[in-house]
Order: structure tokens, then C-alpha cells, then sequence
């Protein structure tokens, strides 16, 4: 496999930081790293995988006198819509983690472990999903397969490092009775039935994007799907109720079989040893976890579930990592 070089851009935010623990586990065949951030935090260095990287600025000069072939984004979306495109230019492909450019027509959204043909369509710029869309995607498209999704209802229960930095300082602050900068109402003991701006049709963007985006990674442009969306006091790591109606029918046991065999995927339910997925033992970890399995009765075939995974790792840097793996093959 040939040596490539590989910039990171957002390297000292938290998905950025994650990127590099996450890239330094899975040794990709990189030549060179060259680590990208604001100017506020350029020409700090960096120890990894034993060398030292002085952070580069953010800038077009900066980025064409360089050869890139992988470069992994987590900058913000306006970051992405500015600088996806110089990196394209150059010949490098982009992995962004933005919302920017997943709604794309020509740009692919990928989950790895659900649509990795995707990714041959690319024209320089790859979307990586929603966190909270990422880790329902690994345990829906093998459900999808089986039985055929017809309907789907998510509720989520979202971990404060979903907001960054600030929103995760809001739940530790919070502790002591600091008033929140990042949330509209205190996070600590509290949960908000808000994540991102409030649309005109009452939905919040972040249920939009799971609607939008399920859609769009399973291929299926008018399947039924509705959200809502919850920040609660976690630090680490989202939940998510998932209730699905299906075409054909489906029993208890055959979706266990058929999710015992996903890849990426662990099957947690054991509920007479109270084993089901938590936060808490998903953290750090790339799985996503499923458990809590029943039949739901209401409708001629459907089922709930309950899934978890840690939304700074596989909801955002492993899958990155994982989508740059695909392309080296």
C-alpha cells in the first residue's frame, strides 16, 4: 500500500483531537501529517506518534503549496464550505464532518459499515453523517436488508460533547450552579428537548438532519422517518430509542440473528442480568451497541430498540478514519 500524506484540519478541537487518537490506533500508511487550525492556534505543537507537529494556519496559501491526499475536516461548516473546495483543487479528497456538505447530490454521505460503494461516486468531497445518524445506521441498514424498513421513529438522548467543548463545560460547570454559555437552560439535572435551531415547522435542525440523512445513506428518498431530539446530562456517548415498522414480518429471534452478524456491532441484551447498552461502557469505544430488543405489537411487523455508541469516536472521528480506509483500498 502506498505512503500517502494525510492533513487533519480542526486539529486541536475536540473531534480533531480524537482524530489523531484514532489515526495513531489504526496506522494508516502516512507519510506525512500536516495538522490545520484557526490562527488563534497556530504554531502550537503537537506530540504524535512521536514526532512533534507545529499546528499550520488555515489558509488557501497554505494548503496549495502542499501535496494532500487525504484530508480529514471537523472546522465547522463554514470552515468546510471555504476550504473543502482548495483541497479538492489540489487533488485531495476531503472527509468532512460537518453538516455542510451532507445534503449534497454530488457529494456521498458514508457510513462504512452500511454503504461503502458510496464512496467511488466522490468528486473530491465525502460527507460523514450526524453522529446520531451514524450510529443508527449500523444497526438499522442490516435490519433494513432483512426485513425492509417502513416506517421509523427515533428519540434520542444526546451526551453533552455532542455541543463541544462549551457544552460539555456547561454540564461540569452546571455541577457547582454556573449558569450555562452554551445552552439555553441548565444541562446538569435537566434535559432539553433541543438540540440546534428550531425550524419553522417546529422540528429542530438536528432532527432534520436525521431524517434527511437515514434517507439519504439507505437509499430510500420516501421512507417514513420522524425524530426528536434530547441533550441530557451525559458527558459521553448518545442513546437512541428506535422504534421501526417493517414490509415483511419479522420475530424476536431472527432479528437477533440478524443483528448478532452486523458488522460493527454488539449485541447487548440480557435484561434477566440486566445487560442492555449504557453511555457509560460505550465510551472510547468504535462499536455501536444494540440491545433492549421487542416486538412491537401495534403494527402488523415492527420492532424498538435501543442503541448506543460514543458520538465523539465512531459518531464522528472513527468513521472519518474509517471512510479514509475505504479510499486507500
Amino acid at each position: 500500500m502506498k505512503e500517502i500524506n494525510l492533513a487533519v484540519v480542526g486539529a486541536t478541537g475536540m473531534v480533531g483531537n480524537k482524530f489523531l487518537q484514532v489515526l495513531s490506533e489504526r496506522k494508516l500508511p502516512v507519510k506525512n501529517y500536516y495538522l490545520f487550525a484557526s490562527a488563534k492556534s497556530a504554531g502550537k505543537v503537537i506530540d504524535f506518534m512521536g514526532n512533534k507537529h507545529t499546528v499550520i494556519e488555515l489558509t488557501k496559501e497554505n494548503v496549495v503549496d502542499k501535496k494532500i491526499d487525504i484530508a480529514l475536516f471537523s472546522a465547522g461548516a463554514s470552515v468546510s464550505r471555504e476550504f473543502a473546495p482548495v483541497f479538492a483543487s489540489i487533488g485531495a479528497t476531503v472527509i468532512d464532518n460537518s453538516s455542510c456538505w451532507r445534503m449534497d447530490k454530488d457529494v456521498p454521505l458514508v457510513v462504512p459499515e452500511v454503504n461503502p460503494e458510496d464512496v467511488k461516486w466522490n468528486h473530491g468531497i465525502i460527507a460523514n453523517p450526524n453522529c446520531s445518524t451514524i450510529q443508527a445506521m449500523v444497526a438499522l441498514k442490516p435490519l433494513d436488508d432483512a426485513f425492509k424498513i417502513k416506517r421509523i421513529v427515533y428519540s434520542t438522548y444526546q451526551a453533552v460533547s455532542g455541543a463541544g467543548v462549551a457544552g460539555y463545560n456547561d454540564l461540569k460547570n452546571g455541577i457547582d450552579g454556573t449558569a450555562p454559555s452554551k445552552f439555553p437552560h441548565p444541562i446538569y439535572a435537566n434535559v432539553l428537548p433541543h438540540i440546534d435551531v428550531f425550524l419553522p415547522n417546529g422540528y429542530t435542525k438536528e432532527e432534520e438532519k436525521m431524517i434527511n440523512e437515514t434517507r439519504k445513506i439507505l437509499h430510500h428518498p420516501d421512507l417514513k422517518v420522524t425524530a426528536t431530539t434530547v441533550r441530557v446530562p451525559v458527558f459521553h456517548g448518545h442513546s437512541e430509542s428506535i422504534n421501526v415498522e417493517f414490509e415483511r414480518p419479522c420475530t424476536r429471534e431472527k432479528i437477533f440473528e440478524v443483528l448478532k452478524k452486523a458488522p460493527g456491532l454488539i449485541l447487548q441484551d440480557d435484561v434477566a442480568n440486566n445487560v442492555y447498552p449504557m453511555p457509560i461502557y460505550a465510551e472510547d469505544k468504535d462499536e455501536v451497541f444494540v440491545g433492549r430488543i421487542r416486538i412491537d405489537d401495534t403494527v402488523n411487523s415492527g420492532c424498538n430498540i435501543w442503541v448506543v455508541a460514543d458520538n465523539i469516536r465512531k459518531g464522528a472521528a472513527t468513521n472519518a478514519v474509517q471512510i479514509a480506509q475505504l479510499l486507500l483500498k
